[in-house]
């Protein structure tokens, strides 16, 4: 696997990751399905350190920092996976990644993950990976229901 960051010519991929409402509620709260190029571009412009892992010479998934405080935390959004790429450790090498970023660009000391209470792979994945919960808040899904976002961190030990 490698990384780069990410291109406007790669979001045509990426906008194939989401799979579902779900998957697009999960990934990317406030975007609207379907999912297109404007709106993941949106994202792009408005957000730091977007990067892709690239798996077999083609982008596999997709990070970036929704907030960054230099010096503090930064916050992970937009984490997607090609369903092609799934299950072969790429969501595990994007985190370390974009923990490495935090840590390297912006002297993060604390990486913040959030995870609604749906999607039980990425709160396995997060907490394998040492993430806490800090806090439960509650959102609501696109259909209207209650839902609970998990929020958590994990301290980023020095490089």
């Amino acid at each position: 696997m490698q990384h780069r960051p990410a291109r406007l010519d790669d979001l045509p991929a990426v906008i194939g990751f989401v799979q579902d409402r779900d998957e697009l509620f999960y990934a990317y709260p406030k975007a609207r399905w379907p999912f297109d190029v404007e709106q993941l571009a949106a994202a792009f412009a408005e957000r730091r350190a977007s990067t892709v892992v690239l798996l077999e010479e083609r982008p596999a998934a997709f990070a970036n920092f929704y907030q960054c405080e230099p010096g503090r935390y930064c916050a992970l959004g937009n984490m997607m996976v090609a369903p092609w790429a799934r299950g072969r450790g790429v969501a595990r090498y994007l985190i370390g990644v974009m923990e490495e970023l935090a840590r390297d660009d912006y002297a993060a000391r604390v990486m913040k993950i959030s995870c609604f209470n749906g999607n039980a792979g990425g709160l396995l994945l997060y907490s394998g990976l040492g993430y806490r919960p800090t806090a439960i808040v509650e959102r609501q899904a696109p259909d209207d229901q209650r839902v609970a976002l998990v929020q958590m961190e994990k301290v980023l030990e020095p490089s």
